[in-house]
């Protein structure tokens, strides 16, 4: 299986080979082969994994370069890295290591947000492709230094293509674990490595412009913004929101992050089920992904969904859904790219005034999406696909300021 997985390496290899790779994984992993024999797979971000073809279109579909998995056998480590794109420069994206039903669901998992990230760096005009990692955390007990020294050998082994950095479930001293193995980390506690700030504060950006756009004001004083998701984006965003006047309706799985925002921010609290149908002028998710879909796009009363949230519509038809209800989404990938661009800046050592910039134009990427799709009358995921796609496809000389060798 080792063998076979590092020659997986380039995009030309990669067509040839993946179908064996996926018999191989099924071979070795008899819950990804249960799920897809039985059909009954479900993705915990709301996608379905219903058999093997699906997995194989969704790989040619988007054009993904390479997918790499590990187990260590010594730790009972179990990761994937897959890489969507490298022509901007190396796939950067953070490491996720929660909990998943099986296989499958990490691996397509990583496969979508690993897609989103291509998107999101070529949008914000950085030179990194799309790459993301999971871990799949166990739900027993688990040494989980010893899963962050094997998962940075597995990264330094890729040599370069994939750079790992924060995301849901890792910490920065989990960065300075996988550090001691390789250099292709870009959230180190040294160099004040946590994105969740630069991302924050890329929401609110975000948030201001939506806001101008679909309401006409230049300011958030008494609008209602309800913040699905209190984790350290969520918590800073409310931070953010609340010092410029709004009215804060919150819901977390955790009732002491709920209250400490009750607290300090004097915020409403509701429940995690109802968070998405209270009445505001703005939702804000900052939890995992696939939440806008069927049966929650009808229960909505908002006019604006702007967030940190990856991933956010279960399905691209959602989007549709959504500009079809009048309600301006402000795509993942674009609102959310603070992370990215902060973690870039540190990976280069670029001047801190760059990076502020950079974040600085992620509410003029937003309006310049919303103008094209009212223009075009087109969902603006669409319109930010396509831009996205069009920047991709094309030649493309990379930011120097960014650029810079470490």
């Amino acid at each position: 299986m080792t063998e076979l997985i590092e020659h997986c390496y380039d995009y030309d290899n990669y067509l040839r080979i993946l179908p064996e790779f996926i018999k191989t994984l099924l071979h070795h992993d008899e819950s990804w082969h249960n799920n897809i024999k039985s059909d009954t797979g479900c993705f915990k971000q709301g996608a379905n994994m219903q058999n093997q073809s699906d997995f194989l279109d969704y790989a040619l579909k988007h054009q993904f370069g390479d997918l790499h998995c590990r187990v260590d056998p010594k730790s009972g480590m179990r990761a994937i890295i897959a890489i969507h794109n490298t022509k901007l420069g190396p796939a950067l994206g953070g490491c996720r290591f929660i909990e998943y039903d099986n296989s499958a669901s990490a691996t397509l998992d990583a496969m979508r947000l690993a897609r989103g990230m291509s998107f999101k760096s070529a949008v914000a005009g950085l030179p990194l492709g799309g790459g993301k990692a999971v871990i799949i955390k166990p739900k027993t007990p688990f040494d989980r230094e010893a899963y962050f020294h094997a998962f940075g050998a597995f990264v330094h082994d890729i040599q370069g293509q994939y750079i790992t950095a924060m995301d849901s479930g890792t910490e920065l001293t989990d960065m300075a674990i996988i550090a001691q193995h390789t250099p292709y980390v870009a959230s180190l506690a040294k160099d004040d490595g946590d994105p969740a700030r630069a991302t924050a504060y890329g929401i609110l950006r975000g948030i201001q412009a939506s806001v101008a756009f679909q309401k006409h004001q230049d300011h958030l004083e008494n609008l209602v913004i309800a913040i699905q998701g209190l984790g350290h984006v969520g918590y800073l965003l409310a931070q953010h929101l609340h010092s410029l006047g709004a009215k804060l309706i919150v819901a977390d799985i955790n009732p002491q992050r709920v209250q400490q925002v009750v607290t300090e921010f004097g915020a409403q609290a509701v429940s995690t089920n109802d968070i998405h149908k209270v009445t505001c002028d703005v939702f804000s998710p900052c939890a995992l992904g696939a939440i806008f879909n069927e049966k929650t796009i009808p229960q909505l009363q908002t006019r604006i969904i702007a967030g940190a949230a990856n991933n956010q519509l279960a399905h691209h038809e959602h989007g549709q859904t959504l500009h079809d209800k009048g309600i301006l989404y402000a795509p993942d990938y674009v609102i959310n790219a603070g992370g990215v661009i902060f973690a870039c800046g540190k990976y280069f050592h670029s001047d801190p005034t760059e990076t502020e910039q950079t974040l600085n134009r992620i509410g003029k990427s937003l309006t310049e999406i919303f103008t094209r799709s009212q223009q075009e009358n087109k969902p603006t995921s669409q319109i930010a696909d396509t831009i996205a796609e069009e920047i991709l496809q094309s030649p493309h000389e990379t930011s120097q300021s960014f650029a810079t060798a470490v």
